[in-house]
């Protein structure tokens, strides 16, 4: 496999993990009472937050699980329940927190991670290091990687412009229906952490 093709694999196989219009809804449901300014803020922190995830799981990740003793699947699941209680608050409309530190939160968690910078982002970014062999698959996996979260960006940023339109009672329905989906992808990490478990036993 030449190295341009690693990078588009690399930067494909991520995108598809990480999926930004997967995210769009739920980003636009957490900073819908926040300003234009503060959106664009918090869509750039969050991309940032994952890039920082991911490049540190990708340096250093076997190291931290073994050294924590901690599995990929215990993280996925610990990812999960987060994601489920997160999805629990934009189904009922109750979320906890004054303003200040709830924009940290939403670019840190959920959105920085464990939604854009979940396991399976983290897992596949260490099996694309471990076949890094050569410095131009190092430098196109780098590239790869900044490039998907120039996107990640670029889509919770176009997103912003929408709340404009829905106005108030779509954003409620919007809520509602992130929180729905926020579920599903936090049971399905969830039913994938147990899969894993009852493989290795």
């Amino acid at each position: 496999m030449s190295s341009v093709t690693f990078t588009i694999q690399a930067f494909v196989t991520l995108l598809v993990i990480m999926d930004p219009p997967g995210a769009v809804p739920i980003f636009l449901a957490l900073a819908s009472d926040r300003t234009a300014k503060v959106r664009r803020r918090l869509a750039w922190q969050a991309a940032g937050v994952s890039l920082i995830v991911i490049a540190t799981f990708a340096l250093f990740g076997r190291f931290i699980l073994d050294y924590l003793n901690v599995s990929i699947q215990a993280l996925q699941a610990a990812g999960g329940l987060l994601l489920l209680l997160i999805s629990l608050e934009l189904l009922t409309g109750k979320q906890s927190g004054e303003t200040d530190n709830r924009d940290a939160n939403i670019a840190l968690v959920p959105l920085g991670t464990p939604l854009l910078a979940g396991p399976g982002a983290i897992v596949a970014t260490m099996i694309f290091v471990q076949h890094a062999h050569s410095a131009a698959r190092i430098t196109g996996l780098v590239i790869a990687v900044v490039a998907v979260h120039l996107v990640i960006a670029l889509a919770l940023l176009t997103s912003t412009t929408v709340l404009r339109i829905i106005r108030e009672a779509g954003i409620t329905l919007v809520a509602r229906i992130a929180g729905l989906l926020l579920a599903a992808i936090a049971v399905q990490m969830v039913v994938e952490a147990i899969k894993g478990f009852a493989a290795t036993w």
